[in-house]
């Protein structure tokens, strides 16, 4: 079993013994997520923890479009709990990239893979290069955006 799923499992348990209805709720929202995520499909499969990652960082984008939604709506007591939850969710995360970071990664990968001559057609190439680095770290619209920005798009 992946670390970060145990992980949750006894958060669970320590937010249930402390009453945080909240955070209970977002653990095993989060914990049901992962269970839909190791039975779908043809065949039922233990997640990695990259998997697990890949489906918390789902969850957590789905919350702060919400979050947004919400705002837009003008529902603001549905936003604050959308992105109560996300900050919830974010302590199972990665610690984000900066905007910055975004672009100094994404000018070493135009570098690496020599994609500024070819322009937009390299940018799967330079994609390629910046998902591993940028999984569940970096909004991947963000990234794209700036791989488009860069090839002069």
């Amino acid at each position: 079993m992946s670390a970060l799923k145990d992980r949750l499992r006894s958060d669970l348990t320590t937010a249930m013994k402390a009453r945080d209805q909240l955070r209970s709720s977002v653990i095993r929202m989060a914990l049901a997520a992962v269970t839909n995520a190791e039975v779908a499909g043809k065949q039922a499969r233990e997640l990695s923890d990259d998997d697990v990652l890949a489906v918390l960082t789902s969850e957590a984008k789905k919350r702060k479009e919400s979050a947004q939604a919400f705002d837009e709506g003008n529902r603001p007591e549905l936003a604050d709990k959308e992105r109560a939850e996300a900050a919830i969710l974010a302590d199972y995360l990665p610690e984000q990239l900066s905007e910055d970071e975004v672009r100094a990664l994404v000018t070493a990968a135009v570098e690496q893979t020599g994609a500024a001559a070819e322009g937009m057609k390299a940018m799967g190439k330079v994609m390629g290069v910046l998902t591993p680095q940028t999984r569940g770290r970096a909004d991947g619209g963000f990234v794209a955006a700036e791989v488009k920005r860069q090839l002069g798009a």
